[in-house]
């Protein structure tokens, strides 16, 4: 089971980073799944050219780790991989991305949402539009 956390200025690139499994726990995933968040060019009703992302980073950084080993431990999975943006991503490209490896897709699934729905609510990284 391992977590990775990382928090990094301006857009996601395109390769996603991964978390290092043990031999044994690479043999066991049967399921990845992977979301992206992309700054989409209307916010609130409002057209805008891009989101600024705001983050203490020390903080956020551990309450990403906490809320990843919680949702790994509760939903049995091998592996939480997240990537967050800070500063300004502009319209279409990726500010977030969540990436879980379990044994079976069901528990992957539900652990995304679950992730998601937390770390919007818990986590302290603010968006304002630009």
């Amino acid at each position: 089971m391992s977590v990775l956390v990382h928090i990094s200025p301006g857009p996601l690139s395109s390769e996603r980073l991964l978390a290092s499994h043990s031999a044994s726990a690479a043999h066991a995933v049967g399921a990845t799944v992977v979301f992206e968040g992309i700054v989409r060019a209307n916010e609130q009703g409002r057209a805008i050219r891009a989101l600024s992302y705001e983050a203490y980073e020390p903080m956020a950084t551990n309450s990403l780790t906490q809320l990843a080993n919680d949702i790994l431990s509760k939903h049995a999975l091998i592996a939480i991989t997240v990537e967050h943006s800070r500063g300004e991503v502009a319209t279409g490209q990726r500010s977030f991305r969540l990436a879980i490896d379990s044994a079976h897709r069901k528990e992957a699934l539900a652990a995304m949402d679950e992730f998601i729905d937390r770390m919007k609510r818990d986590v302290p990284i603010w968006k304002t539009a630009i």
